[in-house]
């Protein structure tokens, strides 16, 4: 006899249609009232929506033995809604997202308008996010319930690993919806031997936080620049369809840009000019220097000089004409690391001296800053420091459920190399 479609036990057919139902219910959401706004769950309001999310599991729990309750916490349904938000989450890496969900005005296109241009704040992702807390809750929640009146019927270590994996992706996912609307974020810009404790919104408004941060110094460390034929006439570099670069390497001092052989007979990576000279020397106005020689190798002319490629405030610059139709120019060098030395101050008294580079953060006050930016233009001579400030109270949470989820890979790790051993004593 032929199952009809919705007929108890639900499949793979009917829990994919299930998941496109909401999305579909999300884009129709989405048409009449535009991006979710996440703000709206800020606290508490988040705490009584996660609330309201484990009394469902509770009721789930309460009616286990219903067809519905076993489907949502079965395999079907957790790989159609998990496939569901695979598709979201490839479109959404695939292609260039806003920082911010667009005004109605501005998401006149239909792919912002269906919520693409900003995947994570569009009403079938938000849905799609709570029906999978929802289902892999109750999967928990009947695993445990299941376990505790019938513990004969499970193996201890099995249920263990079960357990990590699923409640531990269950409490990441939470914390991470439940705290997107709780966590701050500035930018906050500083001068050298000043004090700062404001961050100023797009309109210019001074907002005030509960940290201060004072900038004792600024230091730039950048690579060697490179050097590059240009075109006196264009003024772009050679050959204009694939522009070649020669790295300035002190290991490897010869190379070739086009029919020249470069040279590079002496660098200095922080030189001053002085009378149309340059001289080694440590102070921020410094810039890197070379001079070179240039030797055709079609007619054997060559030309001698500095150059220099004025990564300053100050201007230092200069090249070396080749022949009428091509100079040898320096390109600014790039930032190899940056770093800020600071102080930072609590309200409570709490005072901490610190660097901080990219990726090498401080965390006080419940805040962590991160080393943000710095006057580009000035570059070594930056005057001011950028850091961002970011304040997440759902972390902890989260640091928790990925600790769960690694207990429980450990388990399952620690298990298949027993089986593997038993099998090998057999």
């Amino acid at each position: 006899m032929t199952r009809r479609i919705w007929q108890f036990p639900w499949g793979y057919i009917e829990s994919a249609l299930f998941a496109t139902g909401i999305a579909a219910a999300g884009f129709a959401l989405q048409l009449t009232v535009g991006y979710f706004d996440f703000y709206l769950l800020h606290f508490p309001a988040n705490l009584v929506a996660l609330a309201l999310l484990l009394v469902l599991i509770a009721l789930a729990v309460r009616f286990e033995n219903t067809p519905f309750v076993r489907w949502l916490s079965g395999i079907p349904c957790a790989v159609a809604l998990i496939a569901a938000l695979l598709v979201l989450a490839l479109y959404m890496t695939l292609t260039p997202q806003l920082a911010h969900p667009p005004a109605p005005a501005a998401a006149a296109g239909l792919i912002a308008r269906l919520g693409f241009a900003r995947v994570t704040a569009s009403w079938p992702f938000v849905l799609l996010y709570a029906a999978t807390l929802l289902a892999l809750g109750v999967t928990v929640a009947r695993r445990v319930y299941d376990t505790s009146r019938h513990p004969s019927h499970h193996t201890p270590r099995h249920d263990f690993a079960f357990l990590c994996n699923h409640l531990g992706l269950w409490i990441l996912l939470a914390a991470a919806g439940c705290g997107a609307a709780d966590m701050q974020r500035a930018v906050m810009y500083v001068r050298e031997g000043e004090t700062e404790w404001r961050v100023f919104d797009r309109d210019g408004t001074a907002l005030p936080l509960p940290l201060a941060i004072e900038l004792k110094d600024f230091t730039l460390e950048e690579y060697p620049p490179k050097l590059a034929l240009i075109d006196r006439q264009t003024n772009t570099p050679q050959p204009e369809a694939a522009p070649a670069f020669l790295q300035i390497d002190p290991a490897r001092p010869r190379g070739r840009l086009g029919d020249w052989e470069i040279s590079i007979d002496e660098y200095l990576h922080e030189a001053v000019r002085i009378d149309g000279e340059f001289r080694a020397s440590p102070m921020p106005a410094s810039t890197p220097a070379a001079r070179v020689t240039a030797k055709n190798l079609v007619n054997g002319k060559t030309r001698r000089g500095w150059i220099c490629g004025g990564g300053n405030v100050l201007g230092f610059y200069a090249a070396l004409t080749l022949d009428e139709r091509h100079f040898l120019a320096m390109t600014e060098p790039e930032p190899k690391r940056y770093a800020s030395d600071i102080v930072a101050f609590t309200p409570s008294g709490e005072r901490i001296a610190a660097r901080l580079e990219v990726n090498k953060p401080l965390t006080i006050g419940g805040w962590t800053i991160y080393q943000y930016s710095y006057d580009t233009a000035a570059g070594k001579m930056s005057s001011y420091s950028g850091f961002e400030l970011v304040r997440d109270p759902w972390l902890l949470p989260a640091q928790i459920g990925m600790g769960i989820m690694a207990l429980g890979a450990l388990s399952l790790i620690g298990r298949g190399a027993g089986t593997q051993r038993a099998g090998t004593r057999q």
